[in-house]
């Protein structure tokens, strides 16, 4: 009988460590994925004072653009929390694309190597970082689900394990663009 008893209790003390360990590896990962955000933020932000000298040289006038970018800049890298990081981060993406229309005005800098190779870089950086989101998400999705399932859900709670909030993606940029083929 007390082989039986001792039987259940190794189980139990099994399901608490599996479960808890669990946890913290989904955890970890989803530090992980912000990290990978911040990683890519980082490398972007130090794109843009490169491409904001290369346009600067063709575009003396279009200084107010450029300054707000500057700022925005700033912004990301003093954010506190994700959501702001990552305000701050939508605000910058559309003031940037901002750079690549008044590219549009200057043929000169439009085929300047420095200028496209710039231009490649922050693109290809914004889809990491668009692809780091969506892994940041679906990490965030897989820890919060686990915090809710049975058996983990008294382990998480015995424990203090707290959900984490997903990136959301701002209303204005939900909006569904209008597309005008009058000319």
């Amino acid at each position: 009988m007390i082989w039986i008893i001792l039987a259940i209790v190794a189980i139990l003390v099994l399901l608490i460590i599996v479960s808890y360990n669990g946890l913290v590896r989904l955890r970890m990962q989803t530090q992980e994925a912000w990290s990978q955000i911040d990683v890519q933020l980082k490398r972007r932000n130090d794109l843009i004072p490169n491409l904001i000298e290369t346009v600067k040289g063709y575009a003396a006038y279009e200084e107010k653009t450029l300054t707000k970018i500057s700022e925005l800049r700033a912004q990301v890298a003093q954010a506190k929390s994700p959501a702001e990081t990552m305000q701050a981060s939508d605000a910058l993406t559309k003031q940037v694309s901002g750079i690549f229309a008044v590219a549009e005005n200057y043929p000169d800098l439009k085929a300047n190597a420095s200028f496209v190779k710039l231009q490649e870089e922050l693109a290809n950086t914004e889809n990491k970082i668009s692809y780091s989101r969506q892994l940041y998400n679906s990490t965030t999705g897989n820890y919060n689900a686990k915090l809710q399932v049975f058996p983990t859900n008294l382990i998480a709670g015995v424990f203090s394990f707290k959900p984490v909030q997903f990136l959301e993606t701002a209303e204005s940029e939900k909006a569904v663009p209008k597309v005008d083929f009058n000319f």
